[in-house]
């Protein structure tokens, strides 16, 4: 496999990891407080809901639009997610933000779980499964859009499926094994990596895909093919590590009080 198929295969597992994260950490508030099975009805709601998604706007893109337009509308849409995951990162390793706790989360949830009123529709806890449903769609769409962007760029989707899919059923099968949030799973870290790797393919699909505004509308190419990635990469991480450093906060120093002496007259 290319650069390229590597590439997808990390950012697509990892952004899954990351996402499902959030999602497991929703349904195990709610089916541990609420029950289960409104949950998983929910759950299960919110993945049907996403293949259909998957399935329409992949023939979509991969229908409607010409291969460098189709490349120009990826790397957009690849630049606008690795930006906004980037800026989090960039906040959060600077101090101006604080870190995404697991923990804290699956305490909140709990709490609004259990304060929530009794609400029966169709048989089912209303509340957790509208709240499972809306956390696993949400957290997913994200992943869809990686999913798609990647497989369709890459021209790889059964890679960049099976990279979520893998991410999805690890985090499941330690959630079970854990019976609570995944607190200890390095999140920030893998946001920070997705970020960078986002921007990177985003920009150079991006750039790729301005050639439909030339005469012959044909793709762009990059100098070194697939390792211009690299260079991507580098460059966005340096760019990032500048941001962080001129963001940081500067840790306050203590100021010891001095107790002043009175002068004897």
């Amino acid at each position: 496999m290319d650069a390229a198929v590597w590439g997808l295969g990390v950012a697509v597992l990892a952004a899954s990891i990351v996402e499902m994260v959030e999602a497991l950490t929703i349904v195990m508030a709610m089916g541990m407080t609420r029950g289960w099975r409104s949950t998983l009805i929910g759950v299960a709601a919110a993945l049907a809901a996403l293949a259909g998604f998957t399935a329409a706007a992949g023939y979509a893109l991969a229908t409607w639009l010409p291969e460098a337009a189709l490349q120009l509308t990826i790397g957009t849409l690849l630049l606008i997610f690795g930006l906004q995951w980037l800026r989090k990162a960039i906040l959060r390793s600077s101090g101006r933000k604080a870190m995404h706790d697991e923990d804290q989360i699956f305490a909140e949830e709990v709490s609004a779980a259990r304060a929530a009123g009794a609400d029966k529709r169709m048989g089912l806890d209303w509340f957790s499964f509208v709240v499972s449903f809306k956390g696993v769609f949400l957290e997913g769409v994200e992943v869809v859009f990686i999913v798609i962007t990647f497989g369709l760029s890459a021209r790889n989707m059964p890679v960049a499926i099976a990279a979520a899919v893998l991410g999805a059923v690890a985090v499941l099968g330690v959630g079970i094994a854990a019976r609570g949030p995944l607190s200890r799973v390095p999140e920030n870290t893998l946001k920070y990596g997705v970020g960078l790797m986002l921007a990177a393919f985003g920009t150079y699909w991006a750039i790729e895909g301005l050639g439909v505004l030339t005469a012959d509308h044909e793709s762009l190419g990059w100098p070194g093919g697939d390792l211009a990635i690299v260079a991507l990469l580098v460059a966005w991480y340096l760019l990032s590590q500048i941001m962080v450093r001129a963001l940081r906060r500067p840790v306050a120093t203590p100021t010891v009080a001095v107790p002043r002496v009175s002068e004897e007259v």
